[in-house]
């Protein structure tokens, strides 16, 4: 029988309790990270991604200083799991933002229910495009290096083991979410533009001529308009999606 030295299984047990701690944070967030944690992808994949952000992250973290007891581990679960879940969120708000503006579109295009029932979520089709070109385009930009810089940088702002404080983090929660909305209107603005400007059109043909049907003659032009406009306005939308997500990723607590 092989018996290890009691330095060695010391500096073992130190190893995983680093890994472990480490692991916490970093399974919250990768349970919420856009195109990773979405709900299409497998648990045992989500898990498999934890681990392997884990073993990038560890060796650039200092051990925690606190000792492996039934409290502190208690503590640091706690601690840890939360900033992870607040960090998390804060990236799942831009994934929102999308799915947002492509309501808005649809709404503003008479595109709601195109493809209604056939999908697990209730969002329009042009939620679900601009949410598919917008996963796919920020992994192209190298999300999964963004990542981990961002799991590395955010042991900087929150220390292991140090909870933030309620009402700063409550502040910066409310903060994220209205810009998440602001930002979901922002890229939704040319086909509320487009929805206004048809509406107007559609009271002044009605107006001028009462007998004509303006609805059937009106429906098939917005709803042109609003395809045209999502073929050749996608580019920019997720150019600017991709922007701010980034520039969140590079600072989370900037206004």
């Amino acid at each position: 029988m092989i018996t290890l030295p009691p330095e060695l299984l010391s500096q073992l047990g130190i190893g995983l309790w680093h890994l472990f701690a480490v692991f916490l944070r970093v399974s919250a967030l990768v349970s919420l990270l856009p195109a990773f944690g979405e709900s299409s992808v497998p648990a045992r994949v989500k898990l498999g991604c934890a681990g392997a952000f884990t073993l990038v992250v560890a060796p650039a973290i200092h051990p925690p200083d606190v000792a492996p007891s039934v409290l502190s581990m208690a503590r640091l679960v706690g601690t840890e799991i939360l900033v992870g879940m607040a960090l998390g969120m804060g990236l799942r708000l831009f994934v929102l933002a999308l799915q947002t503006a492509g309501s808005i579109a649809a709404q503003s295009t008479s595109l709601s229910q195109l493809l209604g029932g056939a999908a697990v979520d209730p969002v329009p089709a042009m939620g679900y495009l601009l949410t598919l070109a917008g996963l796919a385009l920020s992994v192209l930009l190298g999300l999964h290096i963004r990542a981990a810089q961002f799991l590395i940088h955010s042991y900087t702002l929150f220390p292991m083991g140090l909870a933030p404080a309620a009402p700063d983090l409550s502040q910066w929660g409310v903060l994220q979410i209205s810009r998440s909305f602001g930002l979901a209107f922002a890229l939704a603005t040319p086909f509320v533009i487009a929805s206004l400007i048809y509406n107007l059109a559609l009271g002044v043909i009605n107006r001028a001529m009462p007998q004509l049907m303006v609805a059937f003659v009106g429906a098939p032009a917005i709803t042109f308009a609003g395809l045209f406009l999502l073929f050749a306005g996608a580019p920019l939308i997720l150019s600017v999606w991709a922007d701010a997500l980034f520039s969140f990723i590079f600072n989370p607590i900037g206004m």
